[in-house]
């Protein structure tokens, strides 16, 4: 029996050749994360959500495939896709985490097709601030927000946070945020390292 994951593209350094319908952000941080995840994400701008306005908000579908003998002999299929979203933030405190726990429990009600096909989806957000407090640190360093849809059988939810702070060069994520990478501008993308793609494809491996 075979497995096919997805396409495995790697994340990289920005060629500079932006695709004509990926935006322009006037935040030039947020504007060069962008063009590190254009490849792999539709991005938007302005993104607004059960009343909550995010700087960008990025969205990426995943789907994985288990064959019998040949290709064209399919016996499951399931999908998998992460929700980024992407705010700029005076401060950041437990006060501004919660308000992204409870977004993302609650499009986790309104958003998911519960069926067997599902494997998993994730609601990441990130807060951009200009320090990261010690609390903060601490809280999403630890922060595991894992929920099993009917004992797992029609796969799981992820709540991701990450909070980064450019002009520190600082940054904290919890456990699976691997899309945090796209956020270290101060470090290169080195293509030895596995991209966010290779790594979200990974959890997809059944």
């Amino acid at each position: 029996m075979d497995t096919d994951g997805p396409p495995e593209p790697d994340l990289e350094e920005p060629s500079g050749e932006r695709p004509a319908d990926v935006p322009d952000w006037d935040d030039e941080y947020v504007d060069r994360v962008s063009d590190r995840l254009l490849h792999n994400y539709d991005l938007e701008k302005e993104y607004r959500v059960e009343g909550e306005r995010f700087t960008l908000y990025g969205r990426m579908e995943l789907r994985s495939q288990k064959h019998f003998l040949h290709p064209s002999i399919s016996i499951g299929e399931h999908g998998s896709t992460e929700h980024l979203f992407v705010r700029r933030l005076e401060r950041v405190d437990d006060r501004a985490l919660d308000r992204f726990v409870e977004l993302g429990e609650h499009l986790a009600d309104e958003w998911i097709d519960t069926d067997e096909e599902h494997f998993s989806t994730d609601f990441t957000f990130v807060g951009v601030a200009p320090s990261i407090p010690d609390t903060v640190r601490e809280r999403v360093a630890g922060f595991d927000g894992r929920t099993l849809l009917k004992f797992g059988y029609n796969g799981h939810y992820e709540i991701n946070l990450v909070v980064v702070a450019p002009d520190d060069e600082a940054l904290v994520a919890s456990e699976n945020a691997d899309v945090a990478t796209a956020f270290r501008l101060w470090e290169p993308i080195e293509r030895e390292e596995p991209g966010v793609l290779d790594l979200l494809s990974r959890r997809l491996q059944l």
